[in-house]
């Protein structure tokens, strides 16, 4: 054990680049701030889960700057028994394990912070899940969340949020060991040629809505959106 404890940080980013705090009202009938991601920094190094546990020096992530940094205490490990405990819990965050909803770097991230500093990172990055899955409209930015999942869980960084996976190429092997070519195909956007009628029509009921002076943003903006979409046949009457 080493007598002076190491500091513990969190760097807390946001995926989204301020995209969820722009259109999420819309979407969800909610404010969400940002679409998190986090990596638990000590020892000189960030560590964070995504194609297995990652470790670089900070600084020099593929996720630029953290939109804000989190004390969350000291440690008195050593580097030589937080190493152990990662090669202990690495089994269970690995490539195929990484789920965005259930099972993610944030999930990473308090588990670690519990192990070393005696603490939990906050409940509202722990809780994005639960925000955007208990709105009724969740169902239409599923493959918004499944091309997120996919590009993560590959290690990757979001280059931006798009309702559309884009299409490239991968191989895939022949019997006879050659190697084929596969189309990845986009995803299906859920209001296909109907969105943009429909981000219209929100926008004019919100307005109506609002001019009314018996709602507030977030409540007129979830009507809006719910009652424009079980018009156009997205969202079943409740």
């Amino acid at each position: 054990m080493a007598e002076e404890g190491q500091k513990v940080s969190l760097h807390v980013y946001d995926l989204s680049q301020g995209l969820a705090m722009q259109v999420s009202t819309s979407l969800l009938g909610k404010p969400i701030e940002g679409i998190w991601h986090t990596g638990i920094v000590l020892y000189g190094n960030e560590y964070y889960f995504g194609d297995g546990i990652q470790q670089t020096p900070v600084g020099t992530t593929p996720y630029g700057t953290p939109l804000k940094v989190i004390d969350l205490g000291v440690t008195k490990l050593t580097k030589d028994e937080f190493d152990a405990y990662l090669k202990e819990i690495g089994p269970r965050y690995t490539h195929e394990t990484y789920n965005i909803l259930k099972h993610n770097c944030n999930c990473f991230s308090n588990e670690v912070a519990q192990h070393v500093a005696g603490t939990t990172i906050p409940e509202y990055i722990l809780n994005l899940p639960n925000e955007v899955l208990s709105s009724p409209l969740a169902p239409l930015i599923m493959p918004l969340i499944q091309n997120l999942e996919a590009t993560l869980r590959d290690g990757d960084v979001p280059q931006g949020l798009q309702f559309q996976a884009p299409i490239g190429s991968a191989e895939s092997s022949n019997s006879d060991g050659s190697a084929t070519a596969n189309t990845i195909q986009p995803m299906v956007d859920p209001l296909g040629n109907a969105r943009s009628v429909v981000q219209e029509e929100i926008a004019k009921e919100f307005a109506a809505l609002r001019a009314s002076g018996t709602m507030s943003p977030s409540e007129a903006a979830a009507l809006a959106t719910k009652n424009v979409m079980q018009k156009h046949g997205f969202l079943n009457p409740t």
